[in-house]
């Protein structure tokens, strides 16, 4: 299959069938607010930047999480017994990415998470469609995550951790809010042992389009989150400017 140059002018994307067998399809464009929705909307994501060209992905099979297939192993619901850790949502967003890019990602030497990148989910951030989730210990930051949420999706980006547990404790704890808002989906990209543990699996890529059509049905609840009290989740909405 042939890799498409993106057209730096418009926020076209080649169909995702077209993708190479790593799930790579097409390289160029930015990271705009107009072209990441595009990607997202379309089931693809930027995965890497070489010098000024972005690399974007839609692997096959794709690796999801379904919020009632999460798995707490007894191990982590001791953890959320003797509430060891705080859980906080888009209080520190650009930190939280500073934080995932700071850590090593096996094989991969540095990181893809660079400047550009944080710039770019910043601004979806500030825009009330990307959000972060924070683990603290005490008054430390020491885990957490962000993702772009559209619909009743949520597509996670990256995680860290920086003590035992701690980006675990902040996964289900938003997972489980997800699954009190009536989300479909966690997208989590590509496989991992560490989502797999906890009850993520591979769709085939056409069944995960399928969710992303069904999703362009709902509606996005933009604005700062924060957790309600019954677990949920909670929106302020951002002041138009």
């Amino acid at each position: 299959m042939p890799v498409f140059l993106l057209n730096s002018d418009d926020t076209f994307f080649p169909n995702v069938d077209m993708a190479e067998k790593s799930g790579l399809l097409a390289v160029g464009g930015d990271l705009s607010e107009a072209r990441l929705l595009a990607a997202y909307c379309s089931g693809i994501f930027p995965w890497f930047q070489e010098d000024q060209d972005f690399f974007w992905y839609a692997p096959n099979p794709r690796f999801v999480l379904f919020p009632n297939e999460l798995k707490v192993h007894k191990s982590m619901r001791s953890i959320f017994n003797q509430q060891k850790f705080r859980v906080t949502l888009d209080t520190c967003f650009e930190q939280v990415m500073r934080n995932c890019a700071n850590t090593p990602r096996s094989p991969y030497d540095g990181t893809w998470i660079t400047d550009d990148f944080v710039e770019g989910y910043r601004n979806l951030h500030e825009k009330g469609l990307a959000h972060s989730v924070e683990v603290w210990q005490d008054d430390e930051l020491v885990g957490g995550l962000y993702g772009v949420s559209i619909g009743k999706i949520f597509f996670g980006e990256s995680m860290f951790a920086q003590v035992t547990n701690a980006s675990k404790t902040g996964f289900i704890t938003l997972v489980r809010a997800l699954e009190k808002m009536g989300f479909i989906l966690i997208d989590c990209q590509v496989e991992t042992v560490h989502l797999g543990s906890l009850g993520a699996r591979g769709i085939p890529r056409k069944q995960f389009q399928e969710y992303l059509a069904k999703n362009a049905y709902y509606k996005t609840l933009i604005g700062k989150w924060r957790f309600s009290e019954d677990g949920g989740i909670e929106c302020i909405e951002i002041p138009a400017e």
